[in-house]
């Protein structure tokens, strides 16, 4: 496997991790030391960052975040770049439907390589919009 595809396979296990809640795919992708900051949150060190995903099941009835693309500089066992993704994120109405607040998302990562893979040493997400709209039933005709 390339190093691209090496780096892009960790954001989307760490995508895939996000969205089923699952705390041992960010782990397998993210470095003891991993800083993740974004609109009003830095969090340092990989058990606090792990916590994430406790909020993102408190907070939301789902989500999906999707990888589109990475441009990336390889420089021996160190790489930085640009991902490029949507999150989608489900939120409960409670007045009415449910609605889908979706994120374009630009990560400016850097990761390191050990024995195991790429992981994550840094994710800072900027959010270039986010769009609000309500979701319906699967054969909804309204």
């Amino acid at each position: 496997m390339s190093d691209l595809a090496a780096l892009r396979l960790a954001a989307e296990t760490y995508a895939r991790g996000a969205d089923r809640r699952d705390k041992a795919m960010w782990r397998a992708v993210l470095c003891d030391d991993i800083e993740i900051v974004g609109p009003g949150f830095a969090i340092a060190g990989i058990e606090a960052n792990l916590g994430s995903i406790d909020y993102l099941a408190h907070a939301f009835v789902a989500t999906r975040h999707l990888v589109h693309d990475i441009d990336a500089v390889i420089t021996g066992d160190t790489a930085h770049g640009e991902t490029r993704s949507t999150a989608e994120h489900r939120v409960a109405g409670k007045d009415g439907p449910d609605m889908l607040m979706v994120w374009a998302i630009r990560y400016q990562d850097q990761w390191r390589r050990d024995g195991t893979g790429w992981r994550f040493t840094r994710r800072e997400l900027a959010v270039d919009w986010e769009e609000l709209r309500p979701v319906h039933a699967v054969g909804a005709t309204s």
